[in-house]
């Protein structure tokens, strides 16, 4: 047995129609808002930068360890001349001072040779730690757009909830005034087709947009105002009142 139902409640898929196009809407641009876009570059651009802050700390502390163990070859190289000064000082034979003086003039040309290296190294280690603070400072400023960002995609998320939320609710008051067996076919339409319900106007479907030809329009003429009959081209449920061009 064909379907049934009163032309007012067929009437009232339409704004349920409505109510479910409007909620797919928000649900697509909940999942296309700018701000994902936004967030999706900044965090490509913070990761180089992440990466390239992980290099330069890795750098500065391989400089530091580096000054560190020439700090520490310097220092003994102090010690020792401290110790063979002392001893050239107290030393009466001339054998030992000949052979001290000579071991002083060797590490104070060690300490020369060091001294200049740590001078080296000191100099590149200000460099590299003024590329690690520029990275710091990039890495910074990129993190703070990311959380302007974020915010912005929150708040925007918030309103689209909201508004889905709004619809969801009136669609489900909607539904409830429609029978059990025209709202299974309007979901499968629905499902199936994109389209649950499309209103005729003036020999127009509005889901395909096509105007129906006289073939359509004679069968759908004939049709009791009860029946529930699908659009031919949409395939779904179509909706006729006055101003269908009946």
């Amino acid at each position: 047995m064909a379907l049934k139902a009163s032309p007012t409640e067929q009437a009232r898929l339409l704004d349920l129609q409505a109510l479910d196009t409007r909620i797919r809407q928000l649900d697509h641009r909940a999942k296309s808002l700018p701000e994902l876009k936004v967030l999706a570059g900044l965090g490509v651009e913070v990761d180089g930068l992440r990466v390239e802050r992980l290099s330069a700390t890795g750098a500065v502390e391989d400089a530091r360890l580096e000054l560190g163990r020439i700090e520490s070859d310097v220092a003994v190289v102090e010690a020792r001349i401290t110790r063979d000064t002392d001893r050239l000082q107290s030393s009466t034979s001339v054998k030992d001072v000949a052979g001290l003086e000579s071991e002083l003039s060797g590490l104070r040309k060690r300490q020369n040779d060091l001294e200049e290296i740590e001078l080296t190294v000191m100099e590149r280690l200000e460099n590299l730690e003024a590329v690690l603070r520029e990275a710091d400072v990039r890495v910074t400023e990129v993190e703070q757009k990311i959380a302007e960002a974020t915010a912005d995609k929150d708040a925007a998320l918030r309103a689209i909830i909201d508004e889905r939320t709004k619809a969801a609710a009136d669609r489900s008051a909607l539904a409830a005034q429609v029978s059990a067996e025209l709202l299974a076919l309007y979901q499968r339409q629905l499902d199936r087709y994109g389209a649950g319900a499309s209103f005729l106007q003036y020999g127009t479907s509005s889901a395909s947009g096509v105007k129906l030809n006289e073939n359509d329009m004679q069968t759908i003429r004939a049709a009791a105002p009860d029946d529930v009959i699908l659009c031919p081209d949409s395939s779904a449920i179509l909706v006729r009142t006055a101003e269908s061009g009946l």
